[in-house]
């Protein structure tokens, strides 16, 4: 289990407008990384070291997107004005997960601009939406190699995540302490006056720490 990345819902400014202004902040440019189908979505995303990466999201106008709770978690955080959508863990088998929420996981695949079809299974959409505090679970099927965070510039890591919530709660929706997908970043766990969920994240960049 790790944190594989965290994902970020396109605002007013749409897709690339987003994702240009995030990259401005922290010295990089967000790539293309094409359509989720299944889910009615499409994402730019930054490779990080150790294997995470930032994902930008908008929802497409098709209807996939009114359909899968990915679609809609992206929907409604973008009618919001856009913000942090929440954070995934990598898990290495996930029919785990799939035995302590006692349902399946969701298909999941994303076409890159190249032709390349990258596939996964999904599940936990659902908790992020009634508790964004909440990450969601991903088990790659594709190889290692064709992973978004490969190609990363090293110089560029994530350094801290601030968190609205309750450590113990998520910890209980791991299945195990909540250090142990977040071993080499630091969190801030705020108590929340609102909605919960991921408020900020801090990138060590060339130029310094970033704070999104």
């Amino acid at each position: 289990m790790r944190l594989d990345h965290l994902s970020y819902a396109a605002g007013p400014d749409g897709l690339r407008g987003t994702a240009q202004r995030i990259g401005e902040l922290l010295g990089a440019e967000f790539v293309d990384g094409g359509v989720h189908p299944r889910f009615g979505t499409r994402n730019m995303i930054l490779p990080l070291a150790e294997r995470t990466y930032l994902e930008i999201v908008e929802v497409l106008d098709h209807p996939a997107s009114d359909k899968a709770p990915f679609g809609q978690a992206v929907r409604a955080r973008s009618a919001l004005g856009g913000g942090w959508l929440g954070w995934v863990v990598a898990v290495d088998d996930i029919s785990e997960i799939e035995a302590r929420l006692g349902r399946e996981a969701a298909p999941g695949n994303r076409h890159r601009p190249d032709g390349t079809n990258l596939e996964w299974k999904q599940i936990g959409v659902n908790g992020l939406i009634a508790d964004p505090q909440l990450p969601f679970f991903v088990e790659w099927l594709s190889p290692h190699e064709l992973h978004p965070s490969n190609g990363a510039d090293d110089r560029f890591s994530l350094a801290c995540l601030e968190i609205a919530g309750d450590p113990r709660r998520v910890s209980e929706w791991l299945g195990v302490t909540v250090e142990a997908p977040l071993e080499d970043v630091k969190v801030d766990w705020v108590a929340p006056h609102g909605t919960p969920g991921v408020l900020a994240a801090q990138v060590l960049t060339p130029n310094g720490l970033v704070r999104i």
